[in-house]
């Protein structure tokens, strides 16, 4: 492209030249050709002149007497009747140009130069012609090559950035290159990379998430088939079999709650639900878990409360908190369900140390975890939580109490405010 430009620049350029420089030759060449015959013409009249003054006043008329006022160069012949031509200068050889005049008393003057002259004059305009379209060459072929590589830089550049963005490289370089539409391409770029990096964050915090929310499922199920292999009762072994497709049912509401948020995050399913029945499912695929490992997990608080949201999001908060609770807490862990105005509270907490004082609120954080684990959970949980309108809180670093707070269900509510209307009644 580069290499076009300046051959284009160059071809109109030479074709200016061209045209011009022969119309001004021409126009030149036969300027100097007619000032030189004006000018012969103007020499040959003034010296008739000179012959008829020295006619009229009975002068002697010889070359000596005229040789001053003819140039050196010049071959003057002049003819008078009855007698000799006087000849002044030397014969010109070759080409020359001759200009004749006649007086009034019979004599003829005839005055001849070398063609040489003019041809000189012309020679030197030539080149003057010459020089002056050299110079406007090489002033065009810089300025071709200024403007080639002010447009073929710039579309280097945009390549090398298409480039990286086909590499897998999203960064916006951001640049801008003064030429309208080439920005423009740079700003199609840059606003492609922003989607792009986009894009891959996205899928990077989706498989990441993935990876963590399906783990607990995973391990829960994998209990259970532990439980099935280890027991030989036939009773037990529906039973632990009607858990883990139950189970089986939530990996595959977790898989298709994924990939609905990987679509549009907005898009909720939000639903009014028995908050008992989520934590006591939860309370039965941890059991095993806490019992294998010596320790105890409890529900108390207010029975009977509905939450709206999504049932298998709950789940995988509170699998999120009782799992932590299991890895990095002790002694017991008591969930407990309460009110708190138009919100229904889920509280998780052990008797381990807590939160590091350093972490508090960050520990709900991507990528911080003050116990060398991943730094997911948490914040996978938050995320959750707050798709279904609802939010999760460190309420207490030491021992540690986290708080999963969800809108209740107006027709519970409405009961609830009927049921104590009624109860004074009865009062």
């Amino acid at each position: 492209m580069r290499r076009r430009l300046i051959n284009s620049t160059l071809a109109v350029v030479l074709v200016v030249i061209a045209v011009f420089g022969v119309s001004l030759f021409t126009i030149e060449a036969r300027s100097i050709e007619s000032s030189a015959a004006d000018r012969l013409d103007s020499e040959t009249a003034r010296l008739l002149a000179d012959v008829e003054s020295r006619i009229a006043n009975g002068d002697e008329i010889t070359d000596e007497a005229l040789r001053a006022s003819v140039p050196a160069d010049r071959f003057v012949v002049i003819h008078r009747p009855d007698t000799e031509p006087i000849r002044i200068g030397q014969p010109i050889d070759g080409a020359v140009m001759r200009s004749q005049e006649a007086g009034t008393h019979g004599e003829t003057v005839v005055v001849e130069q070398p063609r040489s002259i003019v041809t000189n004059e012309v020679n030197r305009m030539l080149t003057l012609i010459l020089v002056v379209s050299l110079l406007a060459v090489a002033a065009a072929l810089l300025l071709a090559v200024r403007q080639a590589h002010r447009v073929a830089a710039p579309l280097l550049d945009l390549a090398e950035t298409a480039e990286r963005l086909g590499s897998g490289d999203p960064r916006p370089r951001h640049r801008r290159y003064g030429v309208p539409e080439l920005d423009r391409v740079a700003d199609v770029l840059d606003a492609s990379a922003e989607r792009i990096a986009r894009m891959l964050t996205a899928e990077r915090r989706l498989a990441a998430d993935a990876s963590h929310q399906l783990r607990t499922p995973l391990t829960a199920l994998s209990m259970r088939l532990e439980e099935i292999i280890a027991t030989e009762d036939r009773d037990t072994v529906q039973e632990e079999a009607s858990i883990a497709l139950t189970q089986v049912e939530r990996l595959t509401d977790v898989v298709q709650r994924l990939l609905t948020n990987s679509r549009d995050p907005r898009l909720g399913s939000a639903v009014g639900f028995d908050l008992d029945e989520v934590v006591v499912q939860q309370i039965e695929e941890w059991r095993p878990a806490y019992r294998s490992s010596g320790r105890a997990i409890v529900h108390s608080g207010k029975p009977g409360l509905r939450a709206v949201g999504t049932p298998g999001a709950v789940s995988q908060v509170l699998a999120c908190l009782v799992e932590n609770a299991l890895m990095h807490g002790t002694g017991t862990v008591a969930l407990r369900t309460r009110t708190a105005g138009n919100q229904v509270v889920i509280e998780v907490t052990d008797q381990g140390p807590g939160v590091p004082t350093e972490l508090g609120a960050r520990v709900f954080e991507r990528t911080v975890s003050g116990r060398n684990s991943t730094g997911l959970g948490l914040a996978v949980a938050r995320d959750l939580a707050e798709a279904d309108g609802g939010r999760l809180e460190l309420l207490q670093g030491k021992p540690p109490v986290f708080a999963l707070f969800l809108s209740r269900e107006a027709e519970s509510r409405g009961a609830e405010s009927r049921g104590a209307e009624s109860r004074e009644a009865e009062g």
